[in-house]
């Protein structure tokens, strides 16, 4: 069986990502025009719009964040799959949406509704990201001569999904707890450690 590079896969998702970071400024630049038109002073651009530039930081931290992630997954990937073109497309699909949610939190904030689109959508984002570990772990084609990835690796991202998860449960009867859940993200790794070490 003909195995296919992956590499044309990572360029793709490397332009769509950076394609999705660059898109992030443009609310900002179109506050120009409007202010220029009122005949405001230049750093009203900032101080009136707080609530833009969060959303435009927040995107573009936790796109990174999920990129760095992708990658990370990448390095273990020789060659494609379908499974795994598919579940890569769909994590893109994750990252072109992520702006929207994200810039609804700087105008409804604790709104239900908003908060429960921006978890959900990072834990769509999370669970491809644990689907593509599956289909790596398991397709020893896909991973050619790579280095198999841990379990202690795939139990992370296992362990994260499960704190996006809990956090739109949260979200959902709890709307301005549900961010607060997400701190719980920087103790997987320690979990995992621990968890996995007792099993031995």
């Amino acid at each position: 069986m003909e195995q296919k590079s992956s590499e044309r896969l990572v360029f793709f998702t490397d332009a769509v990502v950076a394609i999705a970071l660059t898109l992030l400024v443009l609310p900002l630049t179109e506050l120009v025009p409007e202010l220029v038109a009122e005949h405001k002073p230049a750093l009203e651009v900032v101080t009136g719009n707080w609530s833009k530039i969060f959303s435009f930081v927040l995107s573009f931290v936790v796109i990174g964040r999920f990129w760095s992630v992708h990658h990370t997954i990448f390095e273990h990937v020789r060659s494609y799959s379908t499974a795994l073109l598919r579940t890569n497309f769909c994590w893109l699909l994750t990252i072109a949406v992520l702006p929207f949610p994200t810039e609804l939190i700087g105008a409804y904030q604790t709104e239900r509704f908003t908060v429960v689109f921006y978890l959900g959508t990072l834990l769509a984002s999370s669970l491809c990201h644990t689907a593509l570990v599956l289909i790596v772990r398991r397709d020893p084609q896909v991973r050619g001569d790579a280095e198999p990835m841990s379990d202690e690796s795939f139990w992370s991202f296992a362990v994260s999904t499960a704190v996006f998860a809990l956090a739109v449960v949260v979200g959902l009867i709890k709307p301005g707890f549900g961010y607060y859940v997400l701190l719980l993200l920087a103790l997987p790794s320690t979990i995992v450690r621990r968890v996995l070490g007792r099993g031995k």
